[in-house]
């Protein structure tokens, strides 16, 4: 979601609360727990997953594998869990040309640096730049660079825009800031 007047551009960024990390998250949950449900039933002796017929595992060495595997696969669906409520990522960016300012934020993981805000004059911007990398796994990002500071990413880095997108959105910036493409 955009919003853009004369002076004013506001781009707002989507954070972890996508879909595909809600899927992958659960996902990741139930078969960590199929996991550590088979390692403590080998232990135990008993069937503790009642939908499947029982297939005898011994505790050592295949019982333990389960179960250190579905310890972690759940310490890993908790941290995907904890990124998608603390929704790291997520934020904006607003280029105000009334102010000659332009804001970054973006919300991190909790602690001291929770929100991270970067401010900078727009006449420090030098340029908007495009990287393209071409490949197996096709890659653009859309770079802002200041002065003395070096390049700041606008885009995520799962963002899949096509050539023609990215260079479209960098016309935009470039002309509504009034500095070059490079």
């Amino acid at each position: 979601m955009n919003w853009r007047s004369e002076r004013i551009w506001i781009e707002l960024i989507t954070g972890s609360r996508k879909i595909s990390n809600f899927c992958w998250a659960f996902i990741l949950f139930l078969g960590s727990l199929g996991f550590l449900l088979v390692g403590i039933s080998s232990y135990l002796g008993r069937n503790l997953i009642s939908l499947f017929p029982p297939q005898p595992i011994f505790f050592f060495p295949q019982g333990i594998v389960m179960s250190f595997y579905g310890i972690a696969g759940l310490f890993i669906s908790s941290y995907l869990w904890c990124t998608i409520l603390w929704n790291v990522g997520s934020g904006y960016d607003r280029f105000d040309r009334k102010e000659g300012r332009v804001c970054i934020f973006r919300w991190g993981f909790p602690g001291k640096n929770r929100r991270i805000f970067l401010r900078f004059l727009i006449k420090d911007i030098q340029s908007i730049r495009i990287e393209l990398q071409e490949g197996i796994y096709t890659r653009s990002v859309l770079y802002l660079e200041i002065r003395g500071q070096g390049a700041l990413p606008l885009t995520r880095t799962d963002e899949n825009l096509t050539p023609r997108e990215i260079e479209q959105k960098a016309a935009e910036l470039a002309y509504f800031l009034r500095v070059p493409i490079e």
